[in-house]
């Protein structure tokens, strides 16, 4: 990777990833674009171009101006979101994705564009899901990924791109709010906690689903993108995870830095459903040995520097 071009940059992975990017492969290498500008360290650290990912001439000018050699397409309309305006999360999801695969094509470049757990289904077995199992997705986010997988697998195959991606887990952030994702309640408590030493949980008591810490992530991109080809036997939608938990493990881990924390419920039944239809907890073996992938922080570590690094913001904000 020397020039990386990012979608959906100042989202809540493209927020931290471009940052960290930028300090391996050097500020002027690394091209943010949104369909917003706002004004934040993303834009004022490097280059910034303001980017609709569904115009398809803007997407490759923009590219060839920069003349990247790697794209990370992060731009989408998150699971909640997608649910609640189907046919908006297909033209962005799917139509982003088919403009990012031909402006990769069109400049033989390198990309990365992460799935997610979504992509699986009720009927996908629960515990311990393979890498490779039935999917049939009940969400239009979930349809979205699945069809982004084997978008991405296509290309590879027809036209030698190469294409490389991941199924995200819920992802937890201090530096991005929630964005509109099924798995934002295990965000949002960290806040809640600190705010208001409660929190009120739209997911019920007993639903478990992965979960990992930013910093997994981004490592876990780059790792990707720098390993080996000739490792890679799966390429695109690699399981990874750093942990499976439902909301009472949440609360647990945050009583032993708030002790007057409170967990309450208030089930939001379209993001239950959503939850309910995704895996227990996902096998990530395949990732760890194509390309060793292995996340350094678990529920417990994530948590004491969550509430640390939130704590600061909050007060900082409020300064």
């Amino acid at each position: 990777m020397k020039k990386i071009l990012v979608t959906g940059a100042l989202g809540q992975i493209g927020s931290e990833l471009v940052l960290r990017l930028r300090e391996i492969y050097g500020a002027n290498n690394v091209v943010a674009t949104d369909i917003r500008k706002v004004d934040c360290a993303v834009v004022q650290s490097g280059p910034f171009e303001l980017l609709d990912v569904t115009e398809a001439s803007t997407f490759t000018t923009i590219a060839r101006k920069y003349n990247v050699d790697t794209i990370m397409h992060l731009a989408s309309l998150l699971s909640a979101n997608a649910e609640n305006n189907p046919l908006l999360a297909w033209n962005i999801n799917m139509g982003g994705l088919v403009n990012a695969l031909e402006t990769s094509r069109e400049l033989n470049a390198q990309i990365f564009t992460p799935s997610s757990i979504g992509a699986f289904g009720p009927t996908t077995p629960k515990d311990i899901t393979p890498q490779d199992t039935l999917q049939r997705p009940t969400t239009m986010y979930g349809v979205n990924k699945v069809s982004g997988e084997l978008l991405c697998d296509y290309y590879y195959h027809k036209f030698g791109i190469d294409t490389r991606g991941v199924r995200f887990p819920g992802l937890i952030s201090y530096v991005a709010p929630p964005g509109g994702g099924t798995t934002d309640y295990a965000v949002e408590i960290y806040y809640e906690a600190i705010k208001n030493q409660s929190y009120t949980s739209y997911i019920e008591k007993g639903t478990f689903m992965d979960m990992m810490y930013m910093p997994d992530a981004i490592d876990a991109i780059i790792q990707l993108m720098e390993a080996d080809a000739s490792n890679l036997i799966h390429r695109n939608a690699f399981n990874i995870t750093a942990m499976s938990a439902e909301p009472e493990d949440f609360a647990k881990e945050i009583r032993k830095h708030i002790p007057s924390f409170k967990l309450n419920y208030d089930i939001d039944p379209g993001r239950q459903a959503i939850a309910e239809s995704w895996p227990n907890a996902i096998d990530a073996s395949a990732a760890k040995k194509e390309w060793g992938f292995k996340a350094k922080y678990d529920l417990s570590t994530m948590t004491e520097d969550m509430l640390k690094k939130l704590e600061k913001k909050l007060v900082q904000h409020a300064g």
